[in-house]
């Protein structure tokens, strides 16, 4: 999984730069009977949720072009947490 995982991150990154959003880590989860791929992302300032929504836009169709990941999951995108 971990290759996988890796070419998911090698294809979205370039498409992320070109928003200004980084590609802060991405994991494949088994969390209550449900599996998810969590991608998180950061952005200087922080991503607000238009910013998520756009970014979820661009990198779906991306992983179903890649068609990695055979079982079904969840995509989760969400903004890096900052402390205060």
């Amino acid at each position: 999984m971990n290759k996988k995982l890796k070419i998911i991150k090698e294809a979205i990154i370039k498409p992320m730069e070109e928003l200004g959003i980084v590609v802060d880590n991405i994991v494949f989860v088994k969390e209550n009977g449900y599996r998810f791929l969590k991608i998180t992302l950061d952005k200087v300032n922080g991503l607000d949720i238009d910013a998520v929504v756009e970014a979820t836009n661009v990198i779906n169709p991306i992983i179903d072009e890649l068609d990695l990941i055979k079982e079904e999951y969840i995509l989760d995108i969400s903004s890096k947490e900052r402390g205060n």
